[in-house]
Parts: C-alpha cells; sequence; structure tokens
C-alpha cells in the first residue's frame, strides 16, 4: 500500500466508505429495491441492532438453540427406530449451503463424515448422495434451509427426501427441522400445515442475506450439530467488526484490504483476486468467497442508475497443491491477478514425524507458502498475506467477518449496492419461463391421438 491510498481524495473516499458501513450497522436502508436493511453484523452483537425486538430475536434463537441441543444431547430427541441420530442431510443452496460446508469442513474433524449437502437440483447427485448415507434413513436428521421457503433447488431437495422417506416407510416429519423465515411456505409445512409437525423451525430473518448468514441460524444450527463452538465462532467475528470500525483507516484491515483491491483492479475489477489458503481445511475458503464476493460485487448498474458493468472475479483452491497447477501462470504468464494468501502458523501437533533430517510436513508447507510469496514478488505481482496463529472457531469467524466488511467497503468506494442480486433473480425468473413452456407444451401434446386408429380417426 501507499501513503496516498489514505490522502487526499482517496483518503476521503475511504472514509466516506467507513461512515456508510456506520449507518447500515445504526440500520439504514441498504437495498432500497426491497426496503430492506442488513443486519448480519447485529448477529453476533445483538445490543447493536436498532430495535430492541431484533435483539431480542436473535438472542432467543440462540436459547432455542441451546434447548434443542440439549434435546438432542439428552437423548429426548431420537431417529424413528428408537436410536439416536447419527447423520445430518443438510438441503440449501448459495449461503445456506456453502456457509455451513467450510463450517464443516474448516472445523469440525471428524464429525464432519456426519454431514452430507444436498446444494443442487441434480438428480443424479441428490440420489448418489442418499444411496452413499453411512446409515439408515431411520437415524438422519434432515435440516431444509431457505428464507423464502420456495427455493427450488431445495424445494426439490426436500422433495425428494421427502420421497426416499416415504418408500422406507418412513415419515419426513419425524427428522426434518426447518431453518426459513416467519410464514414461509416451509415454515407452515414444519409448523404441521400438511401434516405432521418437524422436531424445530429456527427463523431466519429479512434482513440477513443469504451470503452472509453464515452467523445467522444458518451457521449456528450446523455448528451445534457438528460440535463446534458455535460462541466462539460469533465471538471471533464481534471481534473483528470492533477492529474494522477503527479510524483512521490505515489501521483498518478490512479497508487495507478493500483499498487493495481497488488499487489492485483499478477499480473496475480488471484484475482476478487468487485466494491461496495454505491449509487443506481451508480448501472451501475461495468458493465461499467467490459467492460473498462476486455476488455483492458483479453489478451492471450503480446506485445512481448508471450502467458501470462492476465485478471482482474471485478463483483459488489451496496451497501447496495449487503450486502444481495454475502458479506457473501466475509466476510467468499474464500479470492479471492479485494474490492472497492464508496462513496458519500451528501445525497439528507437536510430536509430527520427520520427513526428512531436522524437516516436518508443516516446515515444508509453510517453506511452499515463502517460496511462492517471494518467486510472485520477484515478478511484480502482488499479493496480501492473512495470518492466523491457529485455525478454530474463533479465527474462522474473524476471517469471514474481516471479508464482509472489506466488500462493504469496496462496494461503496465504487458505489453500487452489495446487497442485492438481481441478476440471480432474472436467472430464477427464465427458468420458471423454461418450466411453463415445458408445461404448455405437455398439456398440448398429451391430448394428442397415440394408436394407429386414432390417428386415422382423427
Amino acid at each position: 500500500m501507499r501513503e496516498d491510498d489514505f490522502t487526499g481524495d482517496a483518503g476521503a473516499a475511504i472514509d466516506a466508505a467507513l461512515d456508510a458501513m456506520d449507518r447500515l450497522e445504526a440500520g439504514a436502508v441498504a437495498n432500497p429495491d426491497e426496503g430492506r436493511r442488513v443486519g448480519h453484523y447485529w448477529l453476533r452483537a445483538p445490543a447493536r441492532a436498532p430495535e430492541p425486538a431484533q435483539d431480542y430475536a436473535i438472542e432467543r434463537s440462540w436459547a432455542q438453540l441451546d434447548e434443542f441441543a440439549a434435546r438432542l444431547d439428552g437423548g429426548a430427541l431420537k431417529g424413528s427406530d428408537g436410536c439416536p441420530f447419527e447423520h445430518v442431510i443438510w438441503i440449501g443452496i448459495g449461503g445456506s449451503a456453502l456457509g455451513p460446508q467450510l463450517l464443516a469442513d474448516a472445523l469440525a474433524g471428524d464429525a464432519a463424515r456426519g454431514l452430507t449437502v444436498l446444494d443442487n437440483t441434480d438428480p443424479d447427485g441428490i440420489q448418489r448422495a442418499l444411496a452413499q448415507l453411512p446409515c439408515p434413513l431411520a437415524r438422519a436428521l434432515v435440516v431444509v434451509v431457505s428464507k423464502s421457503g420456495s427455493t427450488v433447488e431445495t424445494r426439490n431437495g426436500m422433495r425428494e427426501v421427502m420421497h426416499a422417506y416415504a418408500r422406507a416407510g418412513l415419515e419426513l416429519a419425524a427428522h426434518a427441522v426447518a431453518i426459513t423465515g416467519e410464514g414461509s411456505t416451509l415454515d407452515q409445512l414444519a409448523a404441521g400445515g400438511e401434516g405432521p409437525p418437524w422436531l424445530a423451525r429456527f427463523p431466519l430473518w429479512s434482513w440477513v442475506g443469504g451470503r452472509t448468514s453464515v452467523c445467522s441460524t444458518v451457521g449456528l444450527v450446523l455448528m451445534a450439530l457438528l460440535g463446534i463452538d458455535w460462541r466462539a465462532f460469533l465471538a471471533g467475528a464481534a471481534a473483528m467488526d470492533d477492529a474494522t470500525r477503527a479510524r483512521p483507516a490505515r489501521r483498518n484491515p478490512a479497508a487495507l484490504l478493500a483499498r487493495m483491491w481497488h488499487r489492485q483492479a483499478g477499480g473496475r475489477g480488471e484484475k482476478v483476486m487468487v485466494v491461496l489458503p495454505y491449509r487443506d481445511r481451508l480448501v472451501l475458503l475461495s468458493r465461499y468467497l467467490q459467492q460473498l464476493i462476486m455476488e455483492s460485487l458483479g453489478k451492471r448498474l450503480d446506485r445512481a442508475g448508471q450502467e458501470v458493468w462492476q465485478g471482482l472475479t474471485v478463483l483459488g483452491n489451496k496451497g501447496s497443491t495449487d503450486q502444481h497447477a495454475y502458479v506457473q501462470q501466475l509466476r510467468d504468464g499474464l500479470d492479471s491477478f492479485f494474490a492472497i494468501f492464508v496462513r496458519v502458523l500451528e501445525d497439528r501437533e507437536p510430536d509430527a514425524p520427520f520427513v526428512e533430517p531436522g524437516v516436518r510436513s508443516g516446515d515444508c508447507l509453510d517453506g511452499f507458502y515463502l517460496g511462492t510469496r517471494a518467486a510472485l514478488r520477484e515478478r511484480g505481482r502482488a499479493s496480501a498475506t492473512l495470518v492466523l496463529t491457529r485455525l478454530d472457531a474463533r479465527a474462522l469467524g474473524a476471517i469471514v467477518a474481516l471479508f464482509e466488511r472489506a466488500v462493504g467497503l469496496y462496494a461503496e468506494l465504487i458505489n453500487i449496492n452489495a446487497y442485492h442480486q438481481p441478476g440471480v433473480e432474472a436467472g430464477k425468473q427464465a427458468a420458471r419461463a423454461v418450466l411453463e413452456a415445458q408445461a404448455r407444451l405437455l398439456a398440448a401434446l398429451s391430448p394428442a391421438p397415440r394408436t394407429a386408429a386414432e390417428l386415422a380417426a382423427a
């Protein structure tokens, strides 16, 4: 970074962005086309919510989660065969799946094997996932996540699972939990509108967007089910929120990150962000950030209604794996990117074996990170490194909060609305139009003659 990134017009712009984030947290309407506030920051600090009812609702959801977890752990909730639940089938899409998948892979350890995620409407994928369950359906807990209750992919996954339970002679309601908006079609179903009530219903509020829902019941329920310390995760996010409210901007980690993105990509998304975490457990971080950043920043119009065609492309996998893939291009090919490294200092147990005299596997991993960063620097390729002492719930909560704030600040710098997704909605409408055309075609074909006699008589 350069001094002029935080002085003059550039300094005024980042200060204005920080002011806008203050207003957002205070309850300003951030999504004018929907008349909606954006309150994911309140999820880890309920007292900051602008209305007492929101504070109460968040804390009530925590108490509800504690109660539900106690019933599970105490044996009050069991599978329909009388045995404890052994597996979780999680049905969601977008942030309702990516956030939980990141949490499970990064933090759950062996418990992550107890999770199956259905995040698509691919019938082959659903069939394969259900066929590979490690336990009978009678011992699987099904969690369905949809704020609106009408998300097509999630609805289809739920109906496929319903069908599987019915074929097994089981009632889904005896195994199911809903995370949804109050009064949604899913909420009504889970309340017993079409049969027995489900085991539990958790709220998902209108002021929580899917890509920023990991601190809501979406992430907390998953963490509770897999034994992850969700309070530590929230504490880490809250601590990062405090750090990223800091002034002056040059001492604010989110402002530094947003300003780096803006400088490197020319404020126009001219370069790709490559996310390289040097830890297997963070392999899903790039996918999570891909949605958070690209769905937030990829916009045709700015807030004045002018066409700007903005965005910031994100890709990545993990180090050192990628050193045997696309890192070759990063060093010697097009200078069309900047890199975000994530380094974790603490390895596993201290008595890990030596793979060569005086060298452990973790030493090699760290050496590859340092070598790759140095190799990129030699070519004048830009990068930034986020360093974690250890990878735990608190640290991951902090990372999530850091990128959430950086996205909000960057959006202010380029004057776009980071909290809606008109392109996603357009895709949904186009899909609906195709399905409606298919229905009309089938309706027109169904009365057509089908036999030779019918054709002759026609």
